[in-house]
């Protein structure tokens, strides 16, 4: 369907034409809205979200000392940085929106990119979303149930409410979600601040015994290793994210490496502190016993003042979320525009300038993940899914090294760094299953290979059939939601 519908809606006249015409193109060509700043507030305050109070427990569960378990914390944090310029290779390489989606495009050709955004859109972003929602909820309900975990339907109803709320900032206005996103990174940052300084006085002051011995009891394999690495992983998750909103970046060849040098040693930094001040409040048993770490932390030793600590996690975690929302519905966005989605998917809203179905598709199945509400679950659930994805596409760097040489590379790094992530990647994916063989990651690959039954109708062939199902859809959610297809900005 095409801007007719809605000119006959509107009443048929050539001035209303006009009028959502030029809307369209100043549309696409109001995109680039997203400076240095408000990209390293995106990075930071994606990435620090509600990994580094929920993770820890984790982490330590699958390695079972101080010492393994702060190694692993800074593995995780070289590995995402890593990771993140082997993105900015590709983002300065190939300045589209959309992550990994163009980047496999290019590499690997339509079926990887069209398997990437059916596990993003329907499962990895979602289910993401919905892990930092239901994070938000336990912290944001813990100072009510004090002693106790907070009943399943509130922490469920306010992940919810959280979920329709993040939705409807990143469907209103791009400035308003940057403005929210800049407040709650602040937010955040006070808080983490709070715990590392905290942790240091204590430190100072010789609250050291856990530190001592800090490696008897650890427990390595390589499944518990992987394990670890994944829930560790978890937490640095978003250092890809200005991939995600490359076309509305400002100067992407300057601000989207830089934004990437600044923003991870900070997170790196913030994240080593943060577990190290844990520990010198609480033993290991105390910390697995823990039902909000961050809050016993503060209840140990800020009180009090006790009460900032969960609400500044929930600022942190509502922040993330936000971060989260915002860049994934570029990704439903841009599969919509290339024919990969439906292509309503891909439509912008004439009067706010938002890809308005697209975000709140994401806000719909995000809704539908926090039913389980077992985040342990979906997080390994999520990261195995999405290494999969993250090697593939760094795999794709080095594949375009020599099949792509005359492409302009801004930024050119040492093939060995591609070579090394691909490898981790495998061994992320790997070792879990070769240790611990379980069903749902086959039916996690099933899931993801289940894509080609509609890619092949929908896509590949574009059979009639599949038009007459598509063509009313994309009509009533056009004139419902009263948007219209991009145009490409002229150069």
């Amino acid at each position: 369907m095409d801007e007719g519908n809605i000119r006959n809606r509107k009443g048929g006249n050539n001035e209303d034409s006009q009028s959502i015409q030029s809307k369209e193109s100043t549309a696409m060509q109001l995109k680039k809205q997203v400076g240095l700043l408000s990209g390293i507030s995106l990075i930071v305050g994606t990435i620090i979200g509600s990994g580094i109070f929920i993770s820890p427990k984790s982490v330590l569960r699958n390695t079972g000392a101080v010492g393994p378990c702060l190694i692993i914390w800074t593995v995780c944090g070289v590995i995402g940085t890593l990771g993140a310029l082997c993105f900015a290779e590709l983002g300065t390489m190939i300045t589209k929106s959309g992550g990994e989606y163009p980047y496999l495009m290019e590499a690997f050709g339509p079926i990887p990119a069209f398997l990437f955004s059916w596990a993003s859109v329907i499962v990895m972003k979602p289910s993401s979303f919905a892990i930092i929602c239901l994070s938000f909820a336990e912290y944001a309900s813990a100072p009510f149930y004090p002693g106790c975990e907070p009943p399943e339907v509130v922490i469920k109803c306010l992940a919810a409410a959280a979920i329709m709320t993040i939705t409807v900032v990143n469907c209103l206005s791009v400035k308003l979600a940057s403005y929210v996103q800049n407040f709650f990174t602040v937010a955040k940052m006070i808080i983490i601040i709070i715990i590392v300084v905290s942790g240091i006085v204590l430190l100072i002051q010789g609250n050291t015994e856990n530190f001592n011995n800090s490696f008897e009891g650890s427990k390595i394999t390589a499944g518990g290793i992987g394990l670890a690495l994944y829930n560790g992983l978890w937490a640095y998750d978003g250092w890809n994210q200005l991939n995600y909103i490359t076309e509305e970046l400002k100067n992407p060849y300057r601000n989207l490496p830089l934004s990437i040098i600044l923003g991870m040693p900070l997170v790196m930094a913030c994240y080593l502190l943060v577990n190290i001040a844990y520990y010198t409040v609480m033993t290991p048993t105390e910390l697995l016993q823990s039902p909000a770490v961050a809050v016993t932390f503060g209840d140990r030793v800020l009180y009090p003042a006790a009460w900032l600590v969960p609400l500044f996690v929930a600022f942190s975690t509502i922040g993330s979320a936000n971060g989260a929302c915002f860049t994934a519905g570029r990704l439903t966005y841009v599969a919509g525009r290339e024919g990969h989605m439906l292509k309503f998917l891909s439509y912008i809203s004439v009067k706010r300038l938002t890809p308005l179905p697209a975000i709140v598709s994401y806000g719909v199945i995000g809704m539908i993940y926090i039913i389980p509400a077992d985040i342990n679950t979906l997080i390994n659930y999520f990261s195995f899914a999405v290494w999969l994805f993250y090697g593939l596409t760094i795999a794709g760097l080095v594949v375009m090294r020599f099949t792509k040489k005359d492409m302009k590379r801004p930024i050119k790094i040492p093939i060995v760094i591609p070579i090394l992530m691909v490898l981790v990647s495998a061994y992320l994916v790997l070792a879990p299953i070769i240790d611990e063989p379980e069903w749902a990651y086959l039916y996690c690959v099933i899931f993801i290979l289940s894509g080609l039954i509609l890619y092949f109708p929908f896509v590949h062939y574009k059979v009639k059939w599949a038009q007459k199902i598509t063509k009313p859809i994309t009509m009533y959610v056009q004139m419902i939601m009263e948007v219209v297809p991009p145009i490409e900005a002229k150069n």
